[in-house]
C-alpha cells in the first residue's frame, strides 16, 4: 500500500516538483501547477490530475482503487484510494498528472 510519503518520494524526482498545499491540504506542484493533493476530506484519498478519457478508463476498469465524487465530474482529475491502488500504476499515473500540468521546456527533459 503506497502512502503519501512515497508519492512525494517519487515525485520529486521528476523535474522541478515541490511540494506544497493545495486547498489546505498537502499537494505536488510543477511551475505552480498542482497535479496531486491528499485529500483529508471524510472520504480521504488522493485527487491526480488526468485527462477525461483517462479517468473515464479508469472508472470503467471496475478497479475499486480509482473512483469519483460528483463535485468531480466533467474535471480532469481522478480521486486514488491509496490503500488498494498498485504502487507501480500508481507511479505510472502520477508521472502522466506531472506531464499534463508540466510546461513543454520541462517535459522535454
Amino acid at each position: 500500500m503506497p502512502t503519501w510519503e512515497q508519492v512525494v518520494a517519487f515525485a520529486v524526482g521528476l523535474p522541478e516538483v515541490e511540494e506544497s498545499t493545495w486547498y489546505g491540504t498537502p499537494a505536488l506542484k510543477v511551475a505552480g501547477k498542482g497535479f496531486a493533493r491528499l485529500r483529508t476530506e471524510a472520504e480521504g484519498g488522493l485527487v491526480l490530475m488526468c485527462g477525461l478519457d483517462e479517468k473515464a478508463a479508469l472508472l470503467a476498469s471496475g478497479d475499486p482503487a480509482f473512483h469519483t465524487t460528483p463535485h468531480y465530474d466533467g474535471y480532469g482529475a481522478v480521486l486514488v484510494d491509496l490503500e488498494r491502488v498498485d504502487a507501480a500504476h500508481l507511479e505510472e499515473l502520477v508521472e502522466e498528472a506531472w506531464r499534463l500540468k508540466a510546461p513543454a521546456r520541462l517535459r522535454r527533459r
